[in-house]
């Protein structure tokens, strides 16, 4: 009697209680990029994997292509080449109705996927005839890789019976007016069609893309359908978010420049937020923080081989020592040298408000009695900042800087570390160190010029 009282007493809880429990105690995130359903055979090689953690909110990219060919597309009709963006318009629908046929074998999925290409091109080729072309209309067309490839996949699911809905992103995921996702807004209108669809083992939505604070089409830019799927699991409360590249994880070293890297299986939160902000491709930066905040793990799985354990991001740190190391191009280191003998109070609030005026992060700072360096990675407001900032001190400015970021945990392990890194970069001229701001990270700046030396001479150092 007492075990059946209780029971009731669960089913009788508000509504708005029972949905949280369904979502968080039952659904993972599965994102897949463009590499991953650049193909037919792919596409369904991405079914597979899904129908092993099923159930899942699938999050997909447009197929791979896709994007550059819409913005070449956007540039052809700002300039004015109507003949020249139809021309790609057409070869980009021939290739699409190739995938179609690949894709599926039934006449009703073969006829849908036929219409819905025939209907997104359709769509494009209207602005074609538009007079005026403004960044709306070209957000608008870059969203339709994404539109076509949730589809598509959709459809797949119908024809081989699977229990799948299809959830519009532009319906749930929001910007504001500083192009920030609103995860409040995300969270209540996720969950009802979740809820409306609760049957589904499958939930496939569009990443990147989203409407803005004015409710027009726009997308998330930084992290894309990374982005998009990390969102999803804090607004969700996933169980786990797993974003699916064709690569197996996160390397110790950059493999473009290093030979023989290897994967790294743990990493935590601190670790891999580190390493995306310094330069590690896989995963971008502000992709972490969603999930950092309800601490949810993020897997990083490589589609291409899907028994590689791949890297877990997690709470939870995997022993001391140097995990990984990063480089970051395209840094401006600036020095600004105040026209007083001593570092004058309210000298580093000056500068401050001038970057925060412009909008324009700082990644490393260092400090002297008479003078400050850092560096930043947008050059988009530089000369506004250079000016402001003459006002008051000397300025000098170095471009075609990289950061090398050595990660870690720097704290339980710090004996000979140090000692590697040094005795690795002897040769090579460092213009700036930051090390103490994080447990986990020493930041070095070099020329760009130094970096494949510096990497291979840190990774044959602290690695081999």
């Amino acid at each position: 009697m007492y075990k059946t009282d209780k029971i009731f007493l669960i089913f009788i809880l508000p509504d708005i209680f029972v949905p949280k429990i369904f979502i968080a105690m039952t659904l993972n995130v599965m994102k897949f990029g463009g590499t991953s359903v650049g193909s037919a055979e792919r596409i369904k090689n991405v079914l597979k994997l899904v129908d092993d953690n099923k159930p899942t909110i699938v999050v997909l990219s447009a197929m791979s292509g896709t994007t550059d060919k819409l913005v070449e597309i956007n540039k052809l009709i700002n300039n004015k080449d109507s003949e020249g963006a139809r021309e790609i318009i057409s070869l980009l629908e021939k290739k699409y109705y190739g995938v179609v046929d690949e894709l599926y074998s039934s006449e009703d999925a073969l006829k849908n996927g036929k219409k819905l290409i025939k209907e997104h091109f359709e769509n494009i080729r209207k602005y074609l005839s538009l007079n005026s072309f403004s960044e709306k209309e070209e957000k608008e067309i870059l969203a339709e890789g994404e539109l076509i490839s949730t589809h598509l996949f959709y459809y797949l699911c119908q024809e081989l019976a699977k229990d799948a809905a299809l959830i519009p992103a532009l319906e749930f995921m929001r910007i504001d007016e500083y192009d920030e996702p609103v995860l409040n807004y995300i969270r209540e209108n996720i969950k009802p069609w979740i809820e409306k669809n609760k049957g589904s083992e499958i939930f496939i939505t569009q990443g990147y893309i989203c409407r803005n604070s004015k409710g027009n089409v726009d997308n998330l830019k930084r992290g894309g359908s990374d982005y998009t799927a990390t969102l999803i699991g804090a607004a969700i409360r996933a169980n786990e978010v797993q974003i699916w590249t064709d690569i197996d994880g996160v390397h110790n070293n950059d493999p473009r420049f290093v030979e023989n890297t290897k994967p790294i299986t743990h990493l935590s939160f601190d670790e891999a937020a580190e390493l995306a902000y310094f330069g590690a491709k896989i995963l971008h930066p502000t992709c972490v923080l969603p999930c950092i905040r309800e601490n949810i793990p993020v897997r990083l799985k490589n589609t291409m081989d899907p028994k590689a354990f791949g890297t877990l991001i997690s709470n939870q740190s995997s022993g001391s020592g140097i995990k990984a190391i990063a480089a970051k191009d395209g840094i401006i280191a600036i020095k600004i040298k105040s026209t007083r003998m001593l570092l004058a109070y309210g000298f580093l609030r000056k500068i401050f408000e001038i970057f925060e005026k412009y909008r324009t992060p700082i990644d490393m700072i260092t400090t002297s009695e008479v003078s400050v360096s850092l560096t930043i990675d947008n050059s988009k407001y530089l000369n506004e900042i250079v000016d402001e900032l003459s006002h008051f001190s000397s300025v000098e400015v170095d471009k075609d800087q990289t950061i090398v970021c050595i990660v870690g945990d720097f704290i339980s392990d710090n004996k000979g570390m140090s000692v590697q890194i040094f005795k690795a970069l002897e040769n090579i001229p460092i213009r700036m160190i930051s090390y103490g701001g994080s447990h986990h990270n020493i930041s070095l700046l070099i020329n760009t010029l130094n970096k494949k030396e510096a990497l291979q001479s840190l990774s044959k150092h602290i690695f081999n």
